[in-house]
């Protein structure tokens, strides 16, 4: 599960299911900010993945860790990328999907598509491999809104497989899982500068 560890920073590999920081519901207790603080009690949170992706998340050690990775998040200075299997024959070999999204607040916690109150969000995409009816694809996420890369792929028409929130029936119950994964952080090191590059290959394909 530990990646990567040092006296700054942890990096987790999050298996889907599992949440990211505490739930509400006490079946929702487990999550992997508490299981990567049993082994560094210091760990903090500074960012976070849905409960059904699974990949990389990277924990601060220390409020001033915790300020410095925040602050590089918020700036855009860490490169995130995922891989996703989504459905249909995606034609182009990539590609960007620049659409605003906003909560449907009705329908929480589901995001939209939303001209007018949406937040700029973007993402860039490019093809890794076509097989009959699902394109697998690695994407990198230039914003960091809530939902963005299923509602993106979403709205172009190509869901990614085993959403429940996002795709159709028949998509969502595709795949026994979200075929999303965080599979690569890259990052200037906070202590010293260094570059900081974490990978975890994703457990589909």
């Amino acid at each position: 599960m530990i990646l990567h560890a040092d006296e700054t920073l942890v990096v987790a590999d999050k298996p889907a299911g599992l949440p990211s920081v505490p739930g509400r519901p006490a079946e929702l207790h487990d999550c992997l900010w508490l299981r990567v603080r049993a082994q560094f009690a210091d760990a903090l949170v500074v960012h976070r993945l849905d409960m059904a992706t699974s990949g990389l998340v990277l924990f601060a050690r220390g409020i001033e860790a915790q300020r410095r990775l925040s602050r590089a998040f918020a700036q855009r200075e860490v490169e995130k990328t995922y891989a996703a299997i989504v459905a249909g024959t995606v034609a182009a070999d990539s590609g960007e999907i620049d659409l605003p999204l906003a909560a449907d607040w009705p329908n929480r916690p589901r995001q939209i598509v939303d001209a007018e109150r949406g937040k700029p969000s973007l993402t860039r995409w490019r093809v890794l491999e076509r097989a009959a009816e699902r394109t697998h694809l690695e994407l990198s996420p230039l914003t960091g809104r809530s939902h963005q890369l299923r509602v993106h792929l979403a709205a172009v028409g190509h869901p990614i497989l085993g959403d429940a929130l996002y795709a159709p029936p028949a998509i969502a119950q595709a795949a026994g899982r979200l075929l999303l994964h965080a599979s690569a952080l890259r990052l200037a090191h906070p202590a010293d500068g260094r570059s900081l590059h974490v990978v975890s290959p994703a457990p589909f394909g």
